[in-house]
């Protein structure tokens, strides 16, 4: 099947061939002619499968078929990366990019938005907070709004933004289409959702909080205080392309760039203590290859678009199994595979176990016993599975010049 075939204007579909896009993806097969309809719905895909254009691409559809004046499309997501990139994925469906948008969130000029809302555009997308600040000041107007997106808006109950989003939801027309797209649903925020939709349809191309099946996952075994020595032998026997480095803080984050870096890495790292302006720096040279490893928090793992990014490593375990779907998330895309390696400590063992019931899958485990590696819990016990022995003897890595492999 075409996307001309999905009943798109003749413009969009060959914009798409253009871009090189062949065919549909199956969110976008699937999700896009029921959109067209004007039924609300509710997208279940993995992460990297075209869920982005699958909401964008009846928008533009609509706003090409028929001109009118006001916001028309308002898109909510829950972190400033990942509104960037649904911003860069609109001008880059847009034919001949003549449909306008404008991006609202914080960390970025209120003026130049301020200016951007005088004419308003047909398509806005926003983060909670910063659409907000507009709706007070009275600087933005919904009243015209034909389609609701929420995109990732687990994410935004998981973040405290809900009572945002309903304070958002009250200021658009009733008679409205609500889109939600993500790749996991968990009950609380299905239930928020269907209280804010007509009938929806369900689309769900893959189970819900199934990773895709084009990342190999494995777990490695590790004493807590070996886990920057394990993360740094990775670094350095591995042959690693492009990484994405997760922790849990802030405080982490920095912590391991300054060391990554000391050893001669080409790194940077991103989290919300960063300035936007900082922010986008980091992605962008990440993407532009002029450093090798980002170093992210969770507000990242929904944001950064990178292409070939070869290894996902979890540093730190995430807290919510959701945020693990959407960390690998990252890599392995558009077909392309890739490699998630996570660093578990004993106390980490039941955080991955709850992982595992997520994605319907257990993890390839691996052990390294200089790293004091142990083997994996027991599900019952919480003891070293084949007894209760001590761990092996903690190795830490030397120091070596910039450049040169670790010796142990």
């Amino acid at each position: 099947m075409s996307f001309l075939e999905l009943g798109l204007d003749q413009r969009l579909a060959s914009r798409c061939e253009s871009l090189g896009y062949d065919k549909p993806t199956p969110i976008q097969k699937q999700a896009i002619p029921v959109i067209g309809t004007g039924r609300d719905v509710i997208g279940c895909a993995a992460t990297g499968t075209g869920k982005t254009a699958a909401f964008l691409l009846p928008i533009l559809n609509r706003i090409i078929e028929k001109s009118m004046p006001g916001v028309r499309a308002l898109v909510i997501a829950p972190t400033r990366e990942l509104a960037l990139q649904i911003e860069a994925s609109l001008a880059e469906l847009s034919p001949s990019r003549a449909i306008r948008s404008v991006t609202l969130m914080g960390g970025t000029s209120m003026d130049r938005q301020l200016k951007a809302l005088r004419t308003p555009p047909p398509v806005v997308i926003a983060t909670p907070g910063r659409l907000i600040d507009h709706l007070e000041r009275g600087t933005i107007n919904l009243s015209r709004v034909e389609t609701l997106v929420l995109d990732e808006a687990d994410r935004m109950l998981d973040m405290g933004f809900w009572p945002d989003v309903r304070r958002v939801i009250e200021k658009v027309p009733a008679e409205r289409q609500t889109l939600l797209f993500s790749a996991t649903f968990s009950p609380a925020i299905e239930k928020v959702a269907r209280s804010t939709m007509r009938n929806p349809g369900l689309i769900e191309v893959s189970p819900r909080g199934r990773a895709a099946s084009t990342v190999d996952q494995k777990a490695y075994a590790v004493a807590s205080e070996s886990k920057t020595a394990l993360l740094l032998h990775l670094l350095e026997e591995e042959d690693q392309s492009r990484v994405l480095v997760f922790t849990r803080t802030r405080r982490n984050a920095e912590r391991l760039s300054h060391i990554l870096s000391a050893r001669g890495h080409k790194v940077n790292r991103i989290h919300a203590d960063r300035s936007q302006a900082q922010r986008q720096g980091a992605l962008l040279g990440f993407r532009e290859g002029q450093h090798r490893i980002l170093v992210a928090t969770d507000i990242a793992s929904r944001g950064i678009d990178v292409d070939s990014v070869s290894h996902v490593i979890n540093y730190d375990v995430p807290e919510a199994p959701e945020d693990y779907v959407h960390r690998i998330g990252r890599t392995g895309r558009a077909g392309k595979t890739g490699q998630a390696i996570t660093l578990v400590s004993p106390v980490d063992e039941l955080s991955l176990m709850a992982i595992e019931r997520l994605i319907g899958k257990k993890i390839e485990r691996v052990v390294l016993p200089d790293f004091g590696g142990l083997a994996f819990a027991g599900p019952a016990t919480g003891r070293p599975a084949g007894g209760a022995g001590r761990p092996a003897p903690v190795r830490t890595l030397r120091a070596s010049r910039p450049g040169r492999r670790a010796r142990r």
